[in-house]
């Protein structure tokens, strides 16, 4: 009994160090304390771009001259994930991005509250980012902002999917269109940044619109009460610069 016993001990211990040690592997990151954005650089030699890279993102992007995208968004299946970090939608193959003459596929979208990227200084209390990723590797996000207003009737769709727990998938028949969360005027800010959480991966071409979309104080609340504030704080601009509007009135 005893031989049994301590054999059983012994496989609950290294089953449960191997669990430990695979945590253990990934550095925690979140958005407060210890673990929070200014401390995201020194928290694994992975992460180290977060602390020394000159495009990072978020921005505050300025009144500057805007360009256009063509997006090609079919319908998809719910498929929603909350990660720990915020609440993720998985897209079905064959929707697209075309941005100065490239072409990119969608792959998902997510949400940030408050908004990580500020227009001309100004904040709103959710953004999406659709990211979406080139033949060659190359990645690109679209943000847009939502401003408090009349319910989202897309967002409800995906919200009644929101899963409350970290690494819960709640899948089903319901289709959503990533095209319903964009404004009438898909007019877009370029600017070379980054992601906007750990590793900081420089080499995102960001296009951020500059009409926001509505969504109810209600949707917003419900957000924040799964998944807490998950804003990366504006970074520098450094060398980057714009055809601002400031000067043309």
């Amino acid at each position: 009994m005893n031989k049994l016993f301590i054999a059983a001990a012994a496989t609950i211990l290294l089953s449960s160090g191997a669990a430990y040690a695979s945590d253990a592997g990934k550095p925690q990151w979140g958005y407060t304390g210890k673990g929070g954005p200014e401390h995201w650089g020194s928290l694994s030699p992975e992460f180290a771009t977060c602390s020394t890279g000159k495009e990072q993102s978020p921005i505050d992007v300025p009144d500057a001259e805007g360009g256009t995208v063509k997006t090609n968004y079919n319908d998809t299946k719910v498929n929603v994930v909350n990660n720990g970090h915020t609440i993720q939608l998985n897209y079905g193959a064959g929707s697209t991005l075309e941005s100065a003459g490239a072409e990119y596929d969608l792959l998902q979208f997510h949400f940030h509250s408050p908004s990580e990227h500020t227009l001309n200084g100004k904040s709103f209390p959710l953004e999406v980012h659709f990211v979406h990723k080139a033949q060659d590797g190359t990645l690109a996000v679209v943000g847009v902002m939502f401003e408090e207003g009349a319910e989202n009737a897309e967002l409800a769709k995906i919200w009644q999917n929101m899963p409350a727990k970290a690494n819960e998938v709640i899948t089903s028949d319901v289709t959503v269109n990533a095209g319903n969360l964009l404004p009438a005027d898909q007019t877009v800010i370029r600017y070379a940044g980054s992601l906007t959480t750990p590793p900081c991966s420089e080499g995102v071409k960001w296009h951020v619109m500059t009409s926001p979309i509505e969504a109810s104080k209600e949707q917003v609340e419900k957000f924040l009460s799964t998944v807490p504030a998950n804003n990366r704080p504006l970074q520098p601009l450094n060398d980057r610069s714009f055809k601002t509007h400031k000067h043309s009135h």
